[in-house]
């Protein structure tokens, strides 16, 4: 025979299962909502970065580095960064601020900076660092404040700030450092470079997230760290050059 069950003991799994419903379609409806913000094209840019068809003349007051002309100010140093055997970004140095410069291939119609923020702000929190997502002078930013180890061996946390502008495809990535990441004095002229800065993408096919691979200028030459040359420190190029890691200030996107 079979007994009857309680009215409570057979109305429970259905409230359960009604429970279990009710956050499923939250999920779902937060994860939708994710993937559109992730998925927007690219913002209108009135104030840049640029693309070369949108410039007359990109070498006017620029460094032609080929994938990307950097603008030229007073009192700045020019660096760039190697992965392999290519040069793949470039740092402006000015006084105690840096502003490194990155641009890779991106989708025709759809913007990839929501979800690399997404992917930096991930990696930075494991490292133990902390993320501040901000609407600033450049659109949506990571300020991030990474540990770091201090040249006396003590533990010690870094100011970054993340910057990046979806164009027609490519991206360009900017990572602020030093006092341009906690002024906004220090920031202006930083900004300014960011936001003048001209992608080259090329019409050949390129993967979304493929770096845009720079070059020389004919009148520079790539000096390591700690080298000294007449030639060099009359050169616009008159840092180092660095390899390209992973890393608070250079981080590698693929």
């Amino acid at each position: 025979m079979f007994g009857r069950r309680k009215k409570n003991e057979a109305e429970e799994p259905a409230k359960d299962t009604t429970l279990r419903e009710e956050r499923a379609v939250s999920d779902a409806d937060e994860d939708d909502a994710v993937q559109e913000r992730l998925s927007l094209p690219p913002a209108p840019r009135p104030d840049g970065p640029w693309d070369a068809s949108e410039v007359t003349n990109p070498g006017e007051g620029r460094v032609d580095l080929g994938g990307i002309y950097v603008p030229g100010v007073e009192g700045m140093e020019l660096r760039v960064e190697v992965a392999g055997d290519a040069i793949v970004a470039a740092t402006v140095v000015l006084q105690d601020s840096a502003v490194q410069l990155q641009a890779f291939a991106a989708p025709r119609n759809e913007g990839i900076w929501g979800e690399v923020r997404e992917e930096i702000a991930a990696g930075i929190t494991q490292q133990g660092g902390v993320i501040d997502e901000v609407d600033g002078p450049l659109g949506w930013e990571l300020r991030a404040q990474v540990p770091v180890q201090l040249p006396d061996g003590t533990n010690g946390v870094q100011v970054v700030r993340f910057v990046g502008v979806d164009g027609p495809r490519w991206f360009l990535r900017g990572v602020i450092s030093g006092q341009g990441a906690v002024q906004p004095q220090a920031a202006g002229v930083l900004e300014h470079i960011f936001r003048d800065t001209v992608i080259v993408r090329g019409e050949g096919p390129m993967a979304p997230r493929d770096p845009i691979v720079l070059k020389l200028p004919d009148d520079a030459q790539m000096v390591p760290d700690g080298v000294q040359q007449e030639s060099v420190e009359q050169s616009r190029f008159g840092g180092g050059v660095e390899r390209l890691e992973r890393g608070p200030e250079i981080t590698e996107i693929r």
